[in-house]
């Protein structure tokens, strides 16, 4: 993922409120979110390259999403592919102590009454505060301009009248709006690529987001999950209970 906002424990019907879009190059080969047959419990896309994931959540309850931590001055490090973390962590057996091999990352993961949010920068791993969050290719809630823009966004999504909802986290993940220059955070691209990867919903040659994500948990454990991919345009749906 390259964008990730979500409203934990702030509303008052859905405890975990989220939408997410995933940046990936076009040629990189990907399966559209389904329940995996080698792991029936784990609903999530699927990179069909490296095997691994970049969100999904499990009817046992367990979620887990992650974005790169992008920063072109770091020394690369062919380590393993970081969406193995996401589904080991859905599988439940991630192993978060040492993750020097990987190239930069910031993880959403565990129990969706206990998650946690955890990079490998720092490092850190710590309880997932309740609040607004937005995480894009930078640590939590560091206000570059789209994370910004997504969490008031969010904001004004959680008070959509009924029936709105998600359909306004869609409209907020569609936003094509650039930063202004200023704006710009300095990870090491040229200034016309930053400007590119700027803006929400990412549209560039050969680069761009693959898929939009709107994931609703209530109180009652009943998940909504509708994954919208790009550029087709093919929508997944699926609604189940935790603990099926």
């Amino acid at each position: 993922m390259c964008l990730i906002t979500l409203a934990y424990h702030v509303h008052p019907r859905y405890p975990l409120v989220l939408a997410a879009n995933r940046d990936e190059f076009h040629e990189r080969p990907t399966a559209p979110a389904s329940w995996w047959s080698d792991a029936p419990h784990v609903l999530a896309g699927r990179d069909l390259r490296a095997g691994g994931t970049w969100l999904g959540i499990t009817r046992h309850g367990h979620f887990a999403a992650l974005t790169n931590h992008r920063d072109l001055r770091r020394e690369p490090k062919p380590g393993p592919s970081r969406g193995l973390l996401v589904r080991s962590a859905l599988e439940g057996t991630a192993t978060l102590d040492d993750t020097v091999a990987y190239e930069g990352f910031n993880l959403l993961h565990g129990p969706l009454e206990k998650l946690r949010y955890h990079n490998n920068i720092e490092p850190t791993d710590v309880a997932l505060e309740p609040g607004i969050h937005g995480l894009s290719n930078a640590l939590l809630n560091t206000p570059w301009p789209k994370v910004q823009r997504a969490k008031a966004a969010m904001e004004r999504a959680l008070n959509s009248r009924e029936g709105a909802l998600v359909e306004d986290l869609f409209a907020l993940l569609a936003d094509p709006a650039q930063a202004e220059v200023e704006q710009l955070p300095d990870t090491g691209l040229a200034p016309p690529m930053e400007r590119a990867l700027s803006s929400v919903f990412i549209d560039t040659t050969g680069y761009g987001t693959r898929c939009s994500t709107v994931l609703l948990v209530d109180t009652d454990g009943q998940v909504y999950f509708e994954e919208r991919t790009w550029p087709a345009g093919t929508a997944q749906r699926m609604t189940f209970a935790l603990g099926e």
